[in-house]
């Protein structure tokens, strides 16, 4: 299968399935990660890292990276069209179903329900996220020894910081980011 249609094939699943926004298509990347070559465990760290500091969608950002590492200019563009296609679908047919049935129990109860199911999926991926950022392994993989005193020290120190100031997360943001440069040397 040509790359192109491969990344809007996968894109456009992550789109349908991962309800909840950018933090809930991480349980879906990490399994795009297990099938194909061209997406690490790794990637998804830095691409979290680089989506949380830009502007935009964290979702749309994670498939614009995955898209040019792997295709250039075009395939940021075809992965974007993936993840988004679904959520333009969607929405133009939840539309028609509301706007007829708004006061149905049953449309109630459905959104009702979504809730908890969305919040799940984020928690499961903030969970991952954690685990990665702090002991820089997969929640699978996760033993004591893989421990980096370095990142936990840097996340309560971060956690305080952000707790304790007026600060703009810009700046907890940039001081970790000079914080990191430090350690890597």
């Amino acid at each position: 299968m040509p790359m192109l249609l491969l990344l809007y094939l996968e894109f456009f699943k992550v789109g349908l399935f991962a309800v909840g926004g950018g933090l809930a298509t991480l349980p879906f990347l990490y399994d795009l990660a297990d099938k194909y070559i061209w997406l690490t465990n790794a990637m998804i760290g830095d691409m979290i890292a680089i989506s949380e500091s830009t502007p935009g969608a964290m979702g749309v950002n994670m498939a614009t990276y995955v898209g040019f590492q792997n295709s250039g200019i075009i395939g940021c563009i075809v992965a974007t069209l993936g993840l988004v296609s679904p959520a333009i679908i969607i929405i133009i047919i939840i539309y028609n179903v509301i706007d007829r049935f708004k006061e149905s129990a049953i449309v109630k109860h459905i959104f009702y329900l979504l809730r908890p199911v969305a919040t799940g999926l984020i928690a499961a991926a903030g969970l991952s996220v954690i685990v990665l950022a702090i002991f820089g392994t997969e929640i699978s993989e996760f033993n004591l020894m893989s421990i980096s005193l370095k990142a936990v020290a840097l996340f309560i120190v971060m956690l305080i910081f952000t707790k304790k100031t007026k600060f703009h997360p810009i700046v907890a943001i940039a001081i970790s980011g000079i914080v990191g440069v430090v350690f890597s040397f």
